[in-house]
């Protein structure tokens, strides 16, 4: 996705409103994969509304270090339609 924070944080910018598929490091070797719609990006973190079908929560938010460091995967869903 990038290289730095800023370059994530620029991406994910030109993307709001658009789903995608989280995937997301739970800890003791367990992957959470969830699929909603990203809401909004701000200085630190990003807001993903979560669909309210599959979802005990809302809303998730995680750092721009998370998708860095890869602790977090996003997958937009036109990306995955279109074969890039």
């Amino acid at each position: 996705m990038g290289k730095t924070i800023e370059d994530i944080k620029g991406v994910l910018d030109e993307r709001v409103g658009k789903r995608l598929t989280l995937k997301a490091n739970g800890g003791r070797r367990k992957t959470i994969q969830r699929i909603g719609i990203l809401e909004g990006t701000y200085p630190a973190v990003f807001i993903v509304r979560l669909d309210k079908d599959s979802n005990a929560f809302e809303r998730v938010s995680y750092s721009y270090t998370d998708v860095l460091t890869d602790s977090v995967e996003l997958t937009f869903l036109e990306e995955m339609a279109s074969g890039q």
